[in-house]
């Protein structure tokens, strides 16, 4: 995937984290459970730090090209993708359990949560590997 793309899907990502921010502190606060709007921070907050992962990833990539030899660049590149899977599963998953109180989609979460630790595992090899 070409880095813009990442760049790209991290601020999309950004963007819809903050606005989901937002419509769970106005529009929902009101709708509601005081347990559901914690499920609902919690998918935010995950959701915030993954975007910033992605646009680390793009910026990484980038920084990749620059050496004699980008070998690093397809751990970038998967390390992104399992990010935004794990977006996907985490936050997605959370945010329609806050919406619709359907607790059966809390066991889709924790392969979210694995797409996050392969993603950021990959980005750690990736960056030793480039620092050699």
């Amino acid at each position: 995937m070409k880095v813009s793309r990442f760049i790209a899907l991290g601020a999309g990502n950004m963007f819809l984290a903050v606005a989901a921010g937002a419509f769970g502190a106005h529009a929902l606060k009101a709708r509601l459970s005081v347990e559901m709007l914690a499920v609902w921070q919690t998918a935010v907050n995950y959701h915030m730090v993954h975007a910033l992962g992605l646009l680390a990833i793009g910026l990484m990539i980038g920084a990749s090209h620059a050496l004699p030899t980008p070998r690093y660049a397809i751990s970038l590149t998967r390390a992104g993708s399992a990010m935004l899977v794990g977006i996907v599963l985490f936050s997605g998953s959370l945010y329609v359990l806050a919406l619709t109180g359907i607790r059966i989609l809390g066991a889709i979460t924790p392969f979210g949560g694995l797409g996050f630790l392969l993603a950021w595992g990959l980005l750690a090899w990736a960056a030793w590997k480039m620092a050699d």
